[in-house]
């Protein structure tokens, strides 16, 4: 259940198959200790074993003579302790373990689901907890009271599901915010398993609905494959690739005319720039090209024609070991990348080359296209891509360098203490039952 909807992900969304719940009953996916503990507790469950008046935390507070260990009941709670807040999702994964998994088997081999003597507290996926870094404040997000040898071998695996996709809303709640509400496009998939992409893009969009809900905004989910769209019902988005550019033998702009020739009409052209690392000149060779037709659909009346040949964006992606041909470095000054000097040197070519291109046209038709042009040129919109996360956005923000869109990929994985994006999970027994 997420806060916006008020509704549970079905049991369906997870694909949980036959085998991977008999897998998960058996404690396939658990760390062994666990399994070790379920089955101590089950043999002196079946020999009626009591704890007796052995040593205990509790002497003297209360009788525990008659306490069957194998039946004992317990409360744990699982919590996260990332500062100063952390985006929580994976809730509905948990549940839906504990619901398939929590149980026994008898003698005769058959499962026997306890799912219903459980009793569980548990937040919704969006939900934001905070942490100001005392261990005695943890705030947690499952509790779950019953049998522990009924659910005890499922810890494993409720700590991975709520873990991942809690450290990746995390990571880009804290990213739009640097963005300052700036379109994210999320680009991690080839980074990560691709049995990850559904649980991956639906950590970002919590982590979207979550911004839109805290700073009243109105942000797009935006997601480059189809999978990790599955759970929200969001389809990949995507336009051109180096590959694409290499099929058409390095001819940016051709690779655009027949990009935007073929494709239907919703999917944005977006100019990949950087392939002869040389951002400036390939984003005016592309609108050279884009425009000639735009302008000759467009002054024939048939707009919807002219339509397929708006360049929407240029994106540049240039390496993190290569200097773009339009930089001149300065000392001090890195120029590799994606620079802040590099959008504003696209920025201000892109925005200026109407007045090139206008003097290039017949004169006759000069007036009638003149502010067409210019806004043809001044709507391009200019989307970053390559070694982005929450620290370079904040500083391209601090200095007004002019993007559009951010294209965010492995830093939206990052798991580490060293940088705050450590969103691990504990679980711990802190009640029994006697």
């Amino acid at each position: 259940m997420s806060i916006f909807d008020s509704k549970r992900l079905a049991l369906d969304t997870f694909k949980m198959t036959d085998e991977i719940v008999d897998k998960m009953r058996n404690g396939w996916y658990s760390d062994v200790y666990f399994n070790n503990t379920v089955h101590v507790l089950t043999q002196l469950s079946a020999e009626g074993y009591n704890f007796g008046d052995l040593e205990n935390d509790l002497d003297g507070v209360v009788d525990v003579s008659y306490v069957k260990n194998g039946d004992l009941e317990v409360e744990m709670q699982f919590f996260t302790r990332r500062k100063p807040f952390s985006i929580v999702v994976g809730v509905d994964e948990a549940l839906a373990i504990l619901e398939a998994a929590t149980g026994y088997y008898n003698e005769a081999g058959e499962f026997i689901s306890t799912y219903e003597q459980l009793e569980i507290e548990a937040v919704m996926d969006g939900t934001k907890v905070t942490y100001d870094g005392d261990p005695l404040k943890v705030k947690p997000i499952l509790k779950v009271r019953g049998n522990y040898r009924h659910f005890g071998h499922l810890e494993t695996a409720l700590l991975g599901v709520l873990s991942v996709p809690t450290r990746i809303a995390t990571n880009v709640y804290n990213v739009m915010v640097a963005a300052k509400g700036k379109q994210i496009l999320f680009f991690p998939a080839r980074f990560d398993h691709y049995k990850m992409q559904g649980i991956d893009g639906y950590a970002y969009w919590i982590a979207i609905q979550r911004y839109n809900l805290d700073f009243e905004t109105a942000a797009m989910a935006s997601v480059s494959t189809h999978a990790q769209g599955d759970w929200w019902g969001g389809k990949g988005g995507g336009t051109i690739s180096h590959s694409t550019i290499a099929c058409f033998l390095g001819n940016t702009a051709e690779a655009m005319m027949q990009f935007a020739r073929i494709m239907p009409l919703e999917t944005p052209r977006i100019a990949l720039v950087d392939f002869h690392n040389d951002c400036v000149k390939e984003s005016q060779k592309v609108i050279r090209a884009m425009w000639q037709t735009y302008w000759k659909f467009y002054k024939s009346g048939d707009t919807k024609q002219a339509d397929r040949y708006k360049l929407y964006g240029v994106r540049p992606d240039t390496g993190g070991n290569m200097i773009d041909e339009s930089i001149q470095a300065e000392p001090g000054v890195s120029a590799h990348g994606v620079t802040p000097q590099l959008v504003h040197n696209i920025r201000g070519a892109v925005d200026c080359y109407w007045e090139e291109l206008l003097k290039e046209m017949p004169i006759e038709e000069q007036e009638a296209a003149g502010l067409v042009l210019k806004d043809y040129c001044e709507s391009v919109k200019i989307i970053v891509t390559g070694g982005f996360n929450a620290d370079k956005i904040k500083s391209f923000e601090a200095a007004g360098v002019p993007v559009d869109i951010y294209g965010v990929g492995s830093s939206l994985l990052e798991n580490s203490s060293s940088n705050g994006t450590n969103n691990d999970f504990t679980a711990d027994i802190v009640k029994v039952k006697v």
